[in-house]
């Protein structure tokens, strides 16, 4: 603690010869097609800003990352030759004082910290920023954009206050205060990005911000997994992970088994187990906008049809992610005794998300929005391997998940039971509504990110 407020207390006193130094450097070099992006947050749970980053790159800019390194990125970009990462170092909270005070500690360090590191780096044509996280980093990235000249562009995710309102209430003064910050240095943007119609249109009528619509689209990674690929995958996850792990021997000791596949030693062929479970996956940052309740509900429901003898397979169900509420939510599994339903909570490197993803039988998102008027970016990826999603409804759910289409959407536990029990009736039916999804999916042709970002984003910053 002592040692945190110390960096603080120094970096205050050295504020005015930051700017000075960093304003010298401004003047003597600048370089052109070159942008500076900002997370305040983990840049490898980070995956739109870094398929900005890449974009940029593949068309001629230079980029520089700056964020918190907590997670790997995607090999893509840290072999990019036109992308530099720079690390945030983050404050932990101070253990001293209530609470306002110490989160008022951490946002002026923030600032302060976000202002040098930025002072210090190659000025760009563009300051490309996450929000939310917004605060203070809307406000210092404004500010910088007018010393140096760079145009701020804010890509909306979702409300920051809407967030902060899941944990204090709407109400709370400091989800007051940070509403009136979000609007008002929303609007000294040059240009605005969001992920929804249903923000751009919220974003015009109540905060006078316009801004173009970016839909989440897959990267080129997702995709459908190879079957060779899926047992590779499998015997790779199953060596720390049980419901991987084959349930039985294979009569040939050489044969390669796992819970889904098996390699025949002779000619290396991978097949798929007859008696196989279905893999159901999830995938979350554990917050308040997510409620698995819902989904352990609905598992224990699921079970209990394959015990009254339902002709139903076993389960294995993947939930990955980091997050606050993850050890929480690690208990409550670990209280259930199931017998048929393996639940199992892998935080997966970023080149094997894909693949999992692209081998699993169904996808379910939890994901509710905090305003109503995100989308989860996971059901994209989901689409991206023509992976079927279950997901409970909300506001502007419908500009993604076309239900009866390409998955479906639940109220609540019942029917996501009624659900699961529906598109798993005897798994693997290759006439069944799983495969059905799966095939509309396929003949779907969905843009890719790269795709539309050059429709919606390179002209802006092109033109501009």
């Amino acid at each position: 603690m002592a040692a945190s407020w110390l960096v603080f207390l120094a970096l205050c006193l050295l504020l005015p010869l930051l700017l000075l130094g960093g304003w010298k450097r401004w003047r003597r070099r600048r370089a052109a097609r070159h942008v500076v992006a900002v997370v305040l947050g983990d840049v490898g749970r980070s995956p739109r800003m870094q398929y900005h980053a890449l974009s940029l790159a593949m068309h001629g800019f230079s980029v520089t990352l700056l964020g918190f390194c907590n997670s790997k990125p995607h090999d893509e970009l840290l072999q990019n030759n036109r992308i530099q990462i720079v690390g945030l170092t983050e404050l932990q909270s101070l253990a001293v004082g209530p609470r306002v005070f110490q989160y008022g500690v951490k946002v002026v360090f923030q600032a302060v910290y976000l202002l040098w590191k930025l002072m210090w780096r190659e000025p760009g044509d563009y300051i490309f920023l996450q929000n939310p996280p917004g605060l203070p980093s809307i406000a210092v990235c404004w500010f910088v954009g007018c010393l140096c000249g760079s145009k701020l562009v804010i890509d909306w995710h979702n409300y920051g206050y809407s967030i902060m309102g899941l944990v204090h209430g709407p109400s709370h003064p400091l989800v007051l205060l940070a509403k009136w910050y979000e609007r008002f240095f929303g609007r000294l943007s040059h240009l605005n990005l969001c992920v929804t119609n249903a923000m751009r249109e919220d974003l015009a009528e109540n905060w006078r911000i316009r801004a173009v619509t970016v839909y989440d689209k897959p990267a080129s990674f997702f995709k459908e997994t190879p079957l060779d690929l899926q047992h590779w995958l499998f015997m790779k996850l199953g060596g720390t992970y049980s419901p991987f792990r084959a349930r039985s021997e294979p009569e040939d000791p050489a044969t390669e088994r796992s819970a889904f596949t098996e390699r025949d030693a002779g000619s290396g062929l991978v097949t798929r187990l007859r008696e196989r479970p279905a893999l159901l996956i999830s995938s979350t940052s554990w917050t308040e906008d997510e409620d698995f309740s819902i989904l352990l509900a609905a598992l224990e429901k699921f079970e209990q049809l394959i015990l009254d003898g339902h002709k139903l397979p076993s389960l294995v169900c993947v939930i990955t992610g980091k997050g606050p509420l993850r050890e929480y939510y690690s208990r409550l599994i670990q209280q259930k005794c199931f017998q048929r339903v393996q639940v199992c909570t892998p935080w997966l490197e970023a080149e094997d998300y894909p693949l999992l993803l692209g081998s699993a039988d169904l996808g379910v998102c939890l994901h509710t929005s905090s305003s109503g008027l995100d989308l989860p970016m996971k059901v994209v990826d989901m689409f991206g391997c023509c992976l079927p999603v279950c997901a409970v409804n909300f506001k502007c759910l419908h500009e993604l998940v076309k239900h009866e289409e390409n998955g479906l959407v639940f109220e609540d536990s019942e029917e996501l039971a009624a659900q699961l029990q529906m598109l798993f009736s005897n798994f693997p039916d290759p006439a069944g509504k799983l495969n059905q999804f799966r095939k509309n999916l396929r003949e779907s042709e969905q843009l890719r990110w790269d795709e539309s970002w050059v429709q919606t984003v390179l002209p802006l910053v092109m033109d501009t």
